[in-house]
């Protein structure tokens, strides 16, 4: 993977820079394709509605849509591995959990060109990041990259309230962004000028889970730094696995349907145009995924599930 790491400290920028979404460096449009929640598993949980055994068929379909079409990337946007607890099924070994990891990801790699992971609740059930890492080929959890005028950055929510990596929970979905990210991400932000797409599993604009909390306890710092940063144009979420859109301080969030929930139905996936031209961002949906045509200028939304 051609991932751009940022950690290292990065030099001071203007704050007139920072004020607005700068024009690409150049003009011609980025294509990728995305999905969430693949929850890659060889057992299917019923009273879940979690139809994993299903998870060869459909991401195949998926790198082959890819491989077919001119993109520039793809990214999955966590739970790619459903780990070990399933409800209504005899889980079976929690050892597997690793091997299984390793086959979604040599189905993902199907795909050719770069591909990218966004860490979920779920890939850390029977996991810790550093066999993620290993597993997926990643040398961090957090990171950015840029391609063609776009920058991008992927976060990693899976920390609990006191920083520390989230490993081996067997359930949860709550998490948290330690300061050392917060810190990272205002630095990367301030160093890129170009329009930028965030990526992170559980979502980060106000919704409430059934419990009534936030799924990401500090979303609210997170979003203090996107909307201060002055060129993140879009986040882009998974976890909930509905199609949800909201716009708050100029910022899309956009929640996308799991690829794991259709039985018997077209899986739900997405392929993303970012137009520097027209200064929009238009979201093709396959199966059940909404299709989206959003403005980077107004940030206005113009399409409709």
């Amino acid at each position: 993977m051609h991932v751009q790491l940022r950690r290292a400290l990065i030099g001071v920028v203007s704050v007139a820079a920072m004020c607005f979404v700068t024009a690409p460096t150049v003009s011609q449009p980025v294509r990728f394709g995305l999905f969430a929640d693949l929850h890659a598993h060889d057992t299917d949980s019923p009273l879940e509605q979690k139809w994993m055994t299903y998870t060869e068929e459909r991401l195949l379909a998926f790198t082959r849509a890819m491989n077919e079409t001119t993109t520039d990337f793809v990214i999955q946007l966590g739970d790619f591995v459903n780990g070990w607890v399933i409800l209504g099924a005899d889980p079976g070994d929690p050892y597997r959990i690793p091997d299984l990891l390793a086959w979604a990801d040599s189905l993902y790699a199907t795909y050719v060109g770069p591909r990218y992971h966004v860490v979920g609740n779920h890939d850390v059930y029977n996991l810790d990041k550093e066999q993620i890492c290993e597993i997926l080929g990643l040398d961090a959890t957090y990171y950015s990259f840029d391609v063609s005028g776009f920058h991008f950055v992927v976060l990693d929510v899976q920390f609990d309230q006191e920083g520390d990596d989230l490993a081996y929970t067997y359930t949860g979905v709550y998490g948290f962004a330690p300061l050392e990210e917060l810190e990272w991400l205002r630095q990367d932000l301030a160093a890129s000028g170009d329009p930028t797409v965030v990526f992170v599993h559980q979502r980060l604009d106000g919704h409430l889970d059934a419990s009534g909390r936030t799924t990401v306890l500090n979303q609210e710092a997170i979003r203090t730094e996107l909307a201060a940063a002055g060129n993140v144009i879009a986040v882009f979420q998974g976890h909930d696995h509905d199609n949800a859109y909201s716009e708050l301080d100029g910022i899309h969030y956009i929640t996308f349907e799991a690829l794991v929930d259709q039985n018997g139905t077209p899986p739900s996936w997405a392929l993303v145009t970012l137009d520097p031209q027209s200064r929009t961002l238009s979201i093709a949906g396959e199966g059940a995924q909404a299709d989206w045509t959003l403005s980077f200028s107004s940030q206005e939304a113009k399409g409709e599930e």
